[in-house]
């Protein structure tokens, strides 16, 4: 299983590294959004420390969310769904797998990227392992959820509205908590609290989004 599971990853790392467009789509998204906001707002260091939890989380979420129609549409398309869904290794394992390798390429550069991005808005240097850990955390969990999202509007029309319209409102939470505790430690309160919710939302998520990935999959095959 274990062998099955790597070479899961390693295929879609190497489809990944072959459309290196679409991973640099998502980059630059992010980049862009976050990059914007001090121009538009203007060089007010204060009013720029206050926007910056919310400016990186908000352009993380929606660059994860970009990226989430690519995580099963290949497969659905050139027909290797049906023998994923027909493998001896259960299904759950090969959509964690695939999500792990899509965090690995969408999810895991962003948090890379937003400490130097938060230079921008002045942020404390003291808060950037906090801001770095609170991806580190929330990222996989928007990759997991925007995989059943993925997964239930697989082969359909205008997927792409639908599916944000269905995974926007389960990211709320996730932007709510890793955003405040960002917030919380610039205020002088501690931010353990709403690492530690996140560490919940990883775990929950990663103990139930596998199997009600694999029915959204079954579902959509059929």
């Amino acid at each position: 299983m274990i062998s099955i599971l790597r070479a899961v990853i390693r295929r879609d790392l190497l489809l990944a590294w072959r459309r290196r467009s679409d991973v640099a789509t998502t980059v630059l998204f992010f980049v862009i959004v976050v990059s914007l906001f001090p121009f538009g707002i203007g060089p007010e260091p204060d009013l720029l420390r206050i926007i910056a939890p919310g400016v990186i989380w908000v352009a993380a979420l929606l660059a994860c969310m970009l990226s989430l129609t690519r995580v099963f549409e290949s497969d659905y398309a050139d027909g290797a769904l049906d023998p994923m869904l027909l493998s001896a290794c259960p299904l759950g394992m090969i959509t964690v797998a695939r999500v792990f390798a899509h965090w690995l390429v969408s999810g895991l550069p962003l948090v890379a990227l937003a400490p130097v991005l938060a230079l921008q808005f002045d942020l404390d240097p003291d808060l950037l392992p906090l801001l770095v850990a609170s991806l580190l955390l929330g990222t996989p969990v928007l990759s997991l959820v925007g995989a059943i999202g993925a997964a239930l509007t697989l082969g359909l029309r205008g997927s792409g509205m639908l599916l944000a319209l269905l995974v926007l409102p389960l990211y709320v939470p996730v932007l709510i908590i890793g955003a405040g505790g960002l917030d919380a430690a610039a205020s002088g309160q501690s931010a353990h609290p709403h690492l530690l919710l996140l560490t919940a939302l990883l775990v929950l998520s990663g103990a139930f989004a596998p199997w009600a990935i694999s029915a959204a999959l079954r579902i959509s095959a059929e």
